[in-house]
């Protein structure tokens, strides 16, 4: 699409938000039914473009891609009436006889930008909240994920209307292009690098941002914890996706009393669910390209592999790989791991855990296992992070109950059952006020006021 299109594109969409059309909440609400009946009448579609772009099997499609979106859709239709009506909210006494009300109202035409490796729910949750809200958008796919890409365009051309919702295909010079338009909102999902790029174009337009971005993603593990239980969940938040995830475990900080122990229950849960030869395992998928597989061969070459390391080019394949005697100075610990591989960090004492995750920008997730609740209150209130679990991983950014977001480098806004529709909103502050009764005190001549004044205030 040349700039002249992307423009008539962009304008029509405006000319189809100024109609009023889409400030009807019944409209929205066929909307949102129409995303929910795209994705569940071409599941098996998903599925297969999905296992395309990362070899990823069925059972993770439906819980990370289409299914927790259509939960999401769902959620929000269960509560988007009570969600549009204007709020009344206190007004002081000094005001009085006036009444103070919020509207929540759609900001226009939104672009979101959306990742290859979630790329269905990455993409649709955003536009949840912008069709809940009450905007048009233009969707951009990643170009990485070609096969979702594709059956996106070719989905959201068939049952919606392309001046209410449009998706915009190619690679990274379409996404500059789009972004050098003005937009009344930007929801953009990537790397913090990419991220600054977003945001220094929307600055020139003064447009709001949502960035949700990634981040070295600790876990820390204390001696005080069920081993068996630990060494399950860290595997699964770990190898989920093949670690293609923005919550993902990204390293282990463990406690050395137990590191041993932690590791060896590890290996035998990567053994138990992918079998002797992950590469043969249909639970295991791909690395999206060859450039994000060198890369991630880049990082084994540090540290002592204590399982893993097997690696395929041509398939685009990297076994599930834990990585022991990681110091914090190496490779693997500058940015997001993104793929495979566990580095695995120890402590003697809380105090050096806490400090290390501190030394760092301020993640997207952070872990911690421990039985001991002492523990647990000390990790929340020395560190800081979008969000995270306690005893558990991933699972906080998989519920409608929480707000999901970054904080500093791992991004800012929100979204996430009603924080989705909040994000797509401008919250219009009024007052209303009536004629029978005036205070005199704020006009002038302003003689004795101020006596007074003090008194009210």
């Amino acid at each position: 699409m040349d700039k002249s299109s992307l423009t008539n594109l962009i304008e029509n969409h405006r000319a189809f938000f100024a109609s009023g059309k889409t400030r009807d909440v019944s409209f929205r609400i066929e909307q949102l039914k129409t995303l929910r009946r795209m994705i569940k009448e071409n599941e098996q579609e998903f599925f297969r473009a999905l296992k395309q772009d990362l070899g990823r099997n069925d059972f993770e499609s439906y819980g990370g891609d289409t299914e927790i979106t259509v939960n999401l859709i769902d959620f929000v239709l269960r509560n988007i009436r009570s969600w549009v009506k204007p709020r009344r909210v206190r007004t002081a006494l000094v005001y009085f006889p006036a009444r103070s009300f919020v509207i929540p109202e759609p900001l226009g035409t939104t672009l979101i930008i959306g990742p290859w490796n979630f790329p269905v729910q990455l993409i649709l949750s955003p536009l949840t909240g912008a069709i809940a809200a009450g905007n048009c958008a233009v969707l951009k796919p990643s170009h990485a994920s070609a096969a979702t890409s594709d059956l996106l365009v070719k989905l959201v051309r068939s049952y919606f209307n392309s001046r209410f919702i449009s998706c915009v295909e190619g690679d990274r010079a379409s996404a500059s292009m789009l972004l050098e338009e003005r937009f009344d909102h930007i929801f953009f999902t990537g790397g913090p690098s990419a991220g600054k790029v977003v945001m220094t174009a929307a600055a020139k337009h003064l447009t709001p941002v949502t960035l949700e971005l990634g981040g070295k993603n600790p876990c820390i593990v204390d001696a005080d914890t069920d081993l068996d239980v630990t060494a399950r969940r860290v595997t699964w938040g770990k190898f989920y996706n093949n670690g293609q995830s923005c919550v993902a475990v990204d390293y282990l900080l463990v406690d050395k009393k137990i590191k041993h122990e932690l590791l060896k229950r590890i290996v035998r849960q990567l053994h138990d669910w992918y079998g002797p030869d992950p590469a043969k395992s249909p639970s295991y998928g791909r690395i999206i390209n060859e450039a994000h597989f060198d890369r991630l061969s880049r990082l084994m070459d540090r540290g002592t592999i204590i399982t893993g390391g097997e690696r395929d080019r041509a398939s685009r394949y990297i076994a599930p790989t834990v990585i022991d005697g990681i110091t914090g100075s190496e490779p693997i610990m500058e940015d997001e791991v993104f793929g495979p591989l566990l580095p695995v960090m120890e402590y003697e004492a809380l105090d050096q855990a806490i400090a290390f995750v501190n030394s760092r920008p301020k993640p997207l997730a952070l872990y911690i296992f421990s039985r001991n609740r002492t523990t647990q209150e000390r990790v929340l209130r020395e560190t800081s992070s979008g969000g995270g679990c306690i005893n558990d991983t991933v699972i906080h950014e998989t519920t409608d109950c929480l707000p999901f977001g970054g904080v500093g480098m791992s991004g800012m806004g929100k979204y996430h059952g009603k924080a989705t529709f909040d994000t797509f909103s401008h919250e219009r502050a009024f007052m209303r006020n009536g004629f029978l009764f005036d205070v005199f005190l704020r006009y002038p001549p302003y003689k004795d006021h101020l006596k007074w004044l003090r008194k009210i205030f």
